[in-house]
C-alpha cells in the first residue's frame, strides 16, 4: 500500500510539473516567495487538464496549486509537486506537511460544526477544538472559537460568479495569547467550503479557492 500511495504522489507531482501556468503553480513557490506575492494566471482551460480535482493556496508571500489525491471518508488528501501536503476535513485543515510552523492534529470537543455543515451553525455559537504543533512540541493547545454568521457574498472563481454565505470563526488561542478570524465561503445548498481564510498555525495563514467546484459535490 505505501508503494502505491508513492506511486500516486509521483503521478501528481509530474502532472504539476507541466507546461501549463496552472501545472507550473505548485507549492515549491513556498520555498522562493519572499518578495510578495506573484498571482498565477490561471484558466479553466489549465485547470480541465488536470485530471484531479484542485486547488489555489495562497500564503501572504507565495502562491501555488495543489491537487486531491485521495479521500477517505470525509478526510481530503491534497498535495503539490514540492511534496507539501494539507489534510482537510469539511473544509477545515486538520494537518500540514511541508509548511511551516506545520500543524501536526485537530480534534473537536465533541461534534465539528464543520462536520454538521457550516450552513446550519447559528450566529454566536462556540466551539472548541485541541491543536498540535510540531514546532516546539506543542501539544493540546485549545483554539476557542464563536460563529458569525455574514450575508450572502459573490465569489468569482475563474471568471464564474458563485453566491455563497460567509460564515467567520472568531478564535482564541489562549495558551499562545493568540487571536484572529477564520472566513469561511459556503454553498447554501449542500455546505461545502469554496473558499477560506483561515489560520492554520497562528503562524501560518492560508488562503484556499476551489477550482473546480463542481468536483466538490460532497465533503
Amino acid at each position: 500500500m505505501k508503494i502505491l500511495r508513492n506511486r500516486s504522489c509521483l503521478v501528481a507531482c509530474l502532472l504539476l510539473c507541466g507546461c501549463s501556468p496552472l501545472m507550473q503553480g505548485s507549492l515549491d513557490t513556498f520555498k522562493a516567495a519572499v518578495q510578495g506575492v506573484e498571482p498565477l494566471q490561471l484558466t479553466a482551460t489549465d485547470v480541465a487538464a488536470v485530471p484531479y480535482a484542485q486547488i489555489l493556496v495562497t500564503t501572504p508571500s507565495s502562491e501555488g496549486v495543489m491537487a486531491r489525491l485521495r479521500q477517505k471518508g470525509d478526510l481530503q488528501y491534497w498535495v503539490a509537486s514540492g511534496k507539501q501536503v494539507l489534510l482537510i476535513r469539511n473544509g477545515l485543515v486538520v494537518r500540514t506537511t511541508g509548511l511551516q510552523p506545520a500543524l501536526d492534529g485537530t480534534r473537536f470537543d465533541g461534534q465539528s460544526p464543520f462536520k454538521r455543515g457550516l450552513q446550519h451553525v447559528a450566529d454566536g455559537e462556540r466551539s472548541t477544538r485541541w491543536i498540535d504543533i510540531y514546532q516546539g512540541e506543542q501539544v493540546g493547545l485549545a483554539v476557542n472559537s464563536r460563529f458569525v454568521r455574514k450575508g450572502l457574498e459573490t465569489v468569482t472563481i475563474l471568471d464564474k460568479p458563485y453566491v455563497l454565505q460567509r460564515i467567520d470563526e472568531k478564535f482564541e488561542v489562549p495558551a499562545l495569547g493568540f487571536s484572529g478570524t477564520n472566513h469561511f465561503w459556503v454553498r447554501p445548498e449542500d455546505g461545502v467550503i469554496l473558499q477560506s481564510e483561515q489560520y492554520v498555525t497562528p503562524g501560518l495563514e492560508l488562503r484556499i479557492v476551489h477550482l473546480r467546484p463542481d468536483w466538490e459535490a460532497t465533503q
